[in-house]
C-alpha cells in the first residue's frame, strides 16, 4: 500500500469546547489493547484514552459491560479494528446511542482470504489481525491520525508529527524484524501457536505457521486437526512451538507431551500485556515475540 503524506487529512470537524479540554483531553475509545497504543503514542497528552478490552484480555469473544456503553456515549472518537475482529463494538455504538464518528483502523487494507478453516467451522472469511505485519500497522497509524486531525483540528500538528515519528519507528522496526528472520534457515522456518493469529506475520517475514485452533479462540481443534500437528512436529522436527496470552493452553500443552516437544514461551498476538509485563506497547510486542521466535526455530535452548 501507498504511502500517504499526514498533511492531507480532512479538517471538517468541529473544534472541541474549552470545557471538554479541561476534563483531560479528547476523549476518544480503542476497541482492544493493540489500538489503544497506537492511539496513545500518536495522541499523547491531548487524548483522554478507554481502552475497552485491554491488556491480557481476548477481543474475541469480549463482552462489553454497561460502565463501557457509557464511555462510548462521551466519547469525541471511536476507533476500531474491522475486518470482522471487533464486531461488539458496532453493537456497543448502537446500543449507546453514539453519534460521532467511528475510525476503522483497517480501512485501505486488502484483507487476507482465508482459504481453510481447519474444520472449526468460524464464521470469518478472512482474517482481521492485519496489524501482525508491520507495514499494515503503518497504515494503522495513519489511519488513526487522519481520524484524530479530523476529530479535533486544533490538535492537527502534534498528531502529525508524533504520527510522522512513530511511522519511522515502526518502519525501522520492520526492518530489523526481517533482518532476525533471515538469520534462520529458511526449512526451519516453522511455528506452532495456540490459534491462527499470525497469518500476516507469515506472509510478510517468510514463517509458516501452524495452530490447532482456527482464527478465533472460541473455536475447538479437532481430534484430526491435533493429530496432524502431531505428525508434522516429529516429521519436520518443528521445534518452536508457543502458547499465547489469552489462548486457552490446554490443547497446545497436549500437543506438545505427545510430540516430545517443549513449550519455548509466550507469544503476544491478539493482546497487549500488562504495563510490568514484555509486551506493554505495539513496538514491544514485536521485539518480544521475535526474542522468543528467532532462537526456537533455530532450535536453541
Amino acid at each position: 500500500m501507498q504511502r500517504r503524506h499526514l498533511l492531507a487529512l480532512p479538517l471538517a470537524m468541529p473544534f472541541l469546547s474549552r470545557a471538554a479540554r479541561a476534563q483531560g483531553g479528547v476523549p476518544v475509545v480503542a476497541s482492544f489493547s493493540i489500538l489503544g497504543d497506537m492511539v496513545r503514542q500518536i495522541g499523547g497528552g491531548r487524548v483522554s484514552l478507554r481502552v475497552i478490552a485491554g491488556p491480557d484480555v481476548d477481543a474475541h469473544s469480549f463482552q462489553p459491560r454497561p460502565a463501557d456503553a457509557e464511555a462510548v456515549r462521551g466519547a469525541r472518537l471511536v476507533v476500531r479494528n474491522g475486518l470482522g475482529f471487533d464486531t461488539w463494538l458496532d453493537r456497543l455504538v448502537r446500543s449507546a446511542g453514539y453519534r460521532g464518528p467511528v475510525a476503522t483502523a483497517s480501512e485501505g487494507i486488502t484483507p487476507r482470504a482465508l482459504q481453510d478453516n481447519h474444520g472449526h467451522g468460524h464464521s470469518h472469511a478472512q482474517d482481521p489481525h492485519a496489524w501482525q505485519d508491520l507495514r499494515h500497522g503503518q497504515s494503522y497509524v495513519r489511519a488513526i491520525a487522519a481520524a484524530l486531525v479530523a476529530a479535533d483540528p486544533e490538535g492537527a500538528e502534534g498528531y502529525r508529527a508524533r504520527a510522522e515519528a512513530y511511522l519511522a519507528r515502526l518502519a525501522a522496526l520492520d526492518a530489523w524484524v526481517r533482518q532476525q528472520i533471515a538469520t534462520v534457515p529458511e526449512a526451519r522456518r516453522q511455528v506452532v501457536t495456540s490459534h491462527d493469529a499470525f497469518g500476516y506475520f507469515a506472509n510478510a517475514y517468510g514463517v509458516r505457521f501452524l495452530a490447532p485452533q482456527g482464527i478465533s479462540t472460541d473455536s475447538e481443534p479437532s481430534a484430526a486437526e491435533v493429530a496432524r500437528l502431531i505428525r508434522l512436529l516429529k516429521q519436520q522436527n518443528i521445534t518452536a512451538l508457543f502458547l499465547e496470552n489469552m489462548a486457552n493452553p490446554a490443547t497446545l500443552r497436549r500437543l506438545a507431551a505427545e510430540a516430545g516437544v517443549t513449550v519455548h514461551g509466550q507469544l503476544y498476538a491478539d493482546a497487549l500485556s500488562r504495563p510490568d509485563g514484555p509486551a506493554p506497547d505495539y513496538e514491544a510486542m514485536f521485539r518480544h515475540n521475535l526474542g522468543l521466535l528467532v532462537p526456537a526455530m533455530k532450535g536453541e535452548g
